[in-house]
């Protein structure tokens, strides 16, 4: 960092008090939104403070103080590039020799949410790396044009300036005139914040654990001050750095706290294990996990930080799994798994947990190998059992279960190119006493697929209007018989969903429609897929009748980072090209149920009767369907797959 002279420094102060909040704003734009809101709000005011430079000793002006004037612009552009130069570096790195964070005892700070609008263009942000949302701040929150941004960035160290600016002009286009605004709202603004309490049992239990042991500190320090004198050095106080590596500072949830508690996730998890007390072994992990030698193999899944404990982690798992020595810790908003193999080395898996329930929160994968793994269970979860997607009649088997929440192996689904042959997943059922603290509803049994992640994925099911469908309102659960046949024909769309950081997939009967030429009745599904970092991707599939239960019919449409198929986007139009018996082609559209009208246009000029469309067409002609809502917004069809 150059240092500068006092003047210069005075001028930079001024201009950091003077625009705080439209720095502090630009930093929180181009932080990785894998932070957590949280973190991303403390680190935004701590970057902008940091940006300050250091000063000589010496004024060369000959002591006189920096006045306001032009030179304050100066000041400006000096700080914006440090800040924006600090915020940048957090892009794919570990949080090693990062700035100290305000602290914030006891709460939580996040923006004021906005609407559907911000929450669309926060998911769109959250897929592209910094450059581009370093871009699109210097366009919409600074005001600058292409050649100043791209000299900003240049000097702020941004990787391939130009490429980053192409990226943000195509997201600003697909955001509309409006982001702009969207950028400049509340969804985006640091300085104006929310509050939440932190949990606050397990708060209760840190103080009443650090008040008596702030007393045993105090009496054994007088003990320590009469007996050796007052000459002896004093003893430095530990960091809370090397206090989230002590193991026995490990916070652990007393074994029958999820019975009495409505917040049904994992910190509800009590410690289990025969290791749970090895100071050793957990002190190693803790260790590997703060500053992992060069040879430990680390994954994790899509949008996760691997930074190392700030604070002491709960403590989940300790034992031996198929001769792999494994702890699992929760930190509050991730999963970290360290497995420490025979003569190998270690290996550490992070993935994000933040907002788990009774659901997502119900089971983790404790152990892996060669077409198999196992699953360490929630402690309200009384019974699983396994079942084949792809064959819905079939039925499931029973899995044992150790007392110690392990399950026995269970086959995993085929790996990538292996085919499709099979798709297992698991039944679960959780204590009447949980579901009725959690107000799950009448089916509190609920499915979870493994997709190689550390955390399985649940599955979901909204039937068709005629059934009740509604995508505003809650998602079904996957394990009734309607649901368990629109899994069979689309549960092979799951692998392409491995190690993406997927939370649910829900698969919505948005529409049904009959076939021309008396080909009987075929359904439009789109299957939504939800991520733990917030964008969600989804596929429309043309399911027509089929003589296995397994066909996967056709896929019509696919879209990614969308809010399409969801409470955010519950209007979707699919159009394709089928041919029947006959060999006759038609052009083929559906909508969901408040779509009033279709029509076809292009090389295909049809109308359609309700929320459906059958017109003959050549397989090759071009088409453009939109779709009419009773409100009179046009709704346009997702292109040909």
């Amino acid at each position: 960092m150059d240092e500068r002279t006092r003047a210069d420094v005075e001028r930079a102060e001024a201009a950091i008090v003077e625009h705080y909040p439209r720095l502090v704003r630009l930093a929180y734009l181009v932080l990785p939104p894998s932070m957590g809101r949280h973190r991303r709000v403390l680190t935004a005011h701590a970057l902008v403070q940091r940006a300050l430079p250091r000063a000589r000793l010496r004024r060369p002006d000959g002591g006189l103080p920096a006045q306001r004037g032009p030179a304050a612009e100066a000041g400006y552009d000096l700080v914006r590039l440090r800040t924006l130069r600090l915020a940048l570096a957090y892009e794919g790195r570990a949080r090693h020799g990062l700035p100290v964070l305000p602290q914030v005892w006891g709460l939580r700070l996040f923006p004021r949410a906005g609407g559907a609008e911000e929450l669309a263009l926060d998911q769109a942000l959250s897929a592209v790396p910094a450059s581009v949302r370093a871009t699109l701040g210097l366009w919409h929150l600074e005001g600058l044009d292409e050649e100043a941004a791209r000299t900003v960035l240049e000097e702020a160290g941004a990787p391939a300036p130009d490429l980053a600016q192409q990226a943000a002009g195509q997201l600003d286009r697909e955001a509309g005139a409006g982001a702009g605004g969207l950028l400049n709202s509340a969804e985006f603004d640091p300085c104006t914040v929310q509050t939440r309490p932190t949990d606050l049992l397990r708060r209760r239990q840190r103080l009443r654990a650090a008040a008596a042991l702030s007393a045993v500190l105090v009496l054994g320090a007088t003990a320590a001050g009469l007996w050796w004198g007052a000459g002896d050095p004093p003893v430095r106080p530990r960091t809370v750095a090397e206090q989230a590596l002590d193991p026995a500072r490990l916070v652990r949830t007393p074994n029958d706290r999820w019975a009495d508690t409505s917040r049904v996730d994992f910190t509800a998890w009590p410690a289990r294990g025969r290791q749970a007390g090895d100071r050793e072994l957990l002190g190693r992990a803790l260790r590997v996990w703060a500053a992992p030698p060069a040879d430990t193999r680390i994954t994790a899944a899509a949008g996760t930080s691997t930074r190392p404990p700030d604070h002491p982690p709960q403590l989940l798992y300790a034992g031996l799994i198929d001769n792999v020595m494994v702890v699992v810790f929760h930190d509050g908003e991730r999963l970290v798994r360290y497995a420490e193999p025979e003569d190998a080395t270690p290996t550490l898996h992070f993935a994000r947990v933040d907002g788990a329930d009774l659901t997502t929160g119900a089971a983790l994968v404790i152990g892996r190998g060669n077409g198999w793994m196992r699953y360490l269970l929630a402690p309200w979860i009384s019974e699983i059992t396994t079942r084949d997607l792809l064959a819905p009649a079939a039925a499931p088997h029973g899995l044992h279960v150790a007392p110690d929440g392990v399950t026995d192996r269970i086959a995993t689904p085929p790996a990538p190119g292996g085919g499709c042959g099979r798709w297992p997943v698991a039944r679960f059922r959780p204590s009447t006493r949980v579901v009725e603290n959690a107000a799950h509803g009448d089916d509190a049994t609920f499915l979870l697929a493994d997709l190689d992640d550390l955390v399985p994925v649940h599955l979901r099911y909204v039937p068709p209007p005629s059934a009740g469908g509604n995508p505003a309102g809650d998602p079904h659960e996957a394990t009734g018989a309607p649901a368990l046949r629109s899994w069979a024909r689309t549960a092979c769309e799951l692998g392409a969903l491995r190690g993406t950081g997927v939370r649910s997939v829900t698969d919505w009967a948005f529409a049904e429609q009959r076939l021309p030429e008396d080909a009987g009745r075929a359904t439009w599904v789109c299957t939504r897929a939800d991520t733990w970092r917030g964008p969600g991707s989804v596929t429309l599939r043309f399911l027509p009748p089929a003589a296995r239960p397994a066909d996967p019919g056709r896929i019509a449409g696919r879209a990614t980072d969308t809010a399409a198929c969801s409470s955010f986007g519950p209007h979707v139009v699919g159009e394709i090209h089928w041919r029947a018996k006959t060999g006759r082609w038609y052009l083929l559209a559906a909508g969901s149920q408040e779509v009033g009208d279709l029509a076809a246009t292009g090389g295909v000029r049809a109308t359609g009767d309700g929320s459906t469309l059958a017109a003959p067409a050549d397989p090759g002609a071009p088409a453009t369907v939109t779709g009419r809502l009773r409100s009179g917004v046009s709704v346009r069809a997702f292109g040909p797959y």
